[in-house]
């Protein structure tokens, strides 16, 4: 990839964002979102003054998206997205590192080598960095879900995936309340740590805490499995606390009736800004009529993204791993 045509549409997209956010006096992820709902269409349908839209239509000129590659828009669209989110305190404004969704992407497209067609789904999509870099990892169809409260991040989500030409399906709602969505074969998620507000709600799932306000994580967890086909897998980034937790005994218990662990790789640390921060990939199966546990599941700490030689190594093993538990996909 030419990182100066990535340098160039972020140029881009960030004088037209900065112009809309100084116009309009909004935040620079919800002028984000007009610049590239401007970029898709090649026009302005946003309300606004005359003046800012002539100003974008002349910006409009400069610029055809078309003449870029799907992973140049991504990454563009990434900076664009980090910048605004530095901008902003509020909690769900995370982004999904290019290197981990790059390696799930992978992971992604190892357990599902088998299957005719993918049925994947996002319970938290966020900006969408996460679904469509697994997206471009499978070689099959795929049918794509996400799920997104924030309708700044939806909007955006959308965007990026129209931009890059991918089909998915969303829900502009709260994940943990019922879905209108089928049973799919595949799970990511990136996992939002912190308490479910609506206890109520939450005292219809199994892993309710017996007293005060429940994990949301571990009750995204039980909602992607009751939303994964038997057999399906789901792959989440997941708090390196997950089993410490004074909740984890029961998490733990839960897990073993209804799913069979695949893997758990422990990222780098210099994947995070503290070791406070840091996180794992936890590799599921929902159990089935077929399914079997696995006596050796896949372990490993992986090394620096950076470090070409280190990651190789690794590969070459949970590549040999993959092969020797053929049977299990």
């Amino acid at each position: 990839m030419n990182d100066s045509k990535v340098v160039e549409l972020y140029n881009w997209i960030d004088e037209v964002t900065t112009v809309i956010e100084q116009q309009l006096h909004d935040t620079y992820l919800d002028s984000l979102a007009i610049s590239l709902e401007a970029l898709f269409y090649g026009d302005v349908h946003e309300e606004m003054n005359d003046v800012l839209k002539g100003n974008i239509r002349k910006s409009l000129k400069k610029v055809n998206v078309d003449t870029f590659k799907t992973a140049t828009i991504r990454k563009a669209i990434q900076l664009a997205v980090l910048k605004g989110m530095k901008k902003t305190t509020q909690h769900q404004h995370m982004m999904t590192p290019e290197a981990i969704s790059l390696f799930i992407g992978y992971l992604a497209d190892k357990l599902t080598k088998n299957r005719q067609e993918v049925r994947l789904f996002d319970p938290v999509s966020g900006t969408a960095n996460l679904l469509l870099i697994v997206m471009g990892h499978l070689t099959q169809p795929v049918r794509a879900y996400a799920s997104e409260i924030d309708p700044t991040l939806l909007k955006i989500s959308l965007l990026n995936a129209n931009l890059q030409k991918k089909r998915v399906e969303y829900f502009h709602q709260d994940s943990l309340k019922p879905l209108l969505l089928d049973p799919v074969d595949l799970v990511v998620a990136d996992l939002p740590v912190g308490y479910y507000p609506d206890d109520v709600h939450a005292s219809t799932f199994e892993l309710k805490a017996p007293k005060g306000h429940s994990y949301s994580h571990h009750l995204l967890i039980e909602q992607s499995l009751t939303y994964t086909k038997e057999g399906g897998f789901l792959i989440f980034i997941i708090p390196e606390s997950l089993f410490e937790s004074e909740q984890a005994e029961q998490l733990h218990a839960f897990l073993q009736k209804n799913a069979h662990i695949i893997g758990l790789l422990q990222l780098p640390d210099t994947a995070f800004s503290s070791k406070d921060n840091k996180k794992s990939i936890f590799i599921l199966q929902k159990k089935g009529p077929t399914t079997k546990d696995i006596k050796q599941p896949l372990l490993a700490v992986l090394p620096s993204f950076n470090d070409t030689k280190a990651m190789e190594n690794i590969l070459v093993k949970i590549n040999q791993w993959f092969a020797n538990s053929n049977d299990l996909f």
